[in-house]
């Protein structure tokens, strides 16, 4: 069962920009997305970016001035705002989100989108 809806993957060249979004899908209920994260070939999945307890947002080193997270509270929708990609940001990227049952959270990712800078 998708319970997370992520769009905007592709293919784009290096320099180019991207947004990506996520939300919760029809059945999504009590889910809210928290983040991005993403996996490169033969490499580990990653932290990209993520909203913190205190209200701030964090991002890797390697995105941080290229990269912008931000949320639409109306929409229960996060997007990533990608600028200046280059050939090393090509990876699987994937959405964080907590997932509230009564007393316990749920961390649950979504499906996963491509995005492959190419020239």
């Amino acid at each position: 069962q998708v319970q997370l809806v992520e769009s905007g993957g592709g293919l784009v060249q290096p320099g180019g920009s991207l947004r990506l979004s996520c939300a919760p899908s029809g059945s999504g209920f009590n889910i809210y997305p928290v983040g991005w994260y993403r996996q490169a070939p033969g490499n580990k999945r990653e932290l990209v970016s993520t909203f913190t307890s205190s209200g701030t947002t964090n991002y890797a080193d390697s995105v941080k001035g290229r990269f912008t997270m931000s949320r639409d509270n109306a929409r229960n929708t996060v997007s990533l705002q990608m600028n200046n990609l280059n050939v090393e940001d090509t990876a699987v990227y994937y959405c964080n989100a907590n997932k509230y049952l009564g007393a316990t959270t749920e961390n649950i990712w979504g499906p996963g989108t491509q995005v492959t800078v190419s020239s």
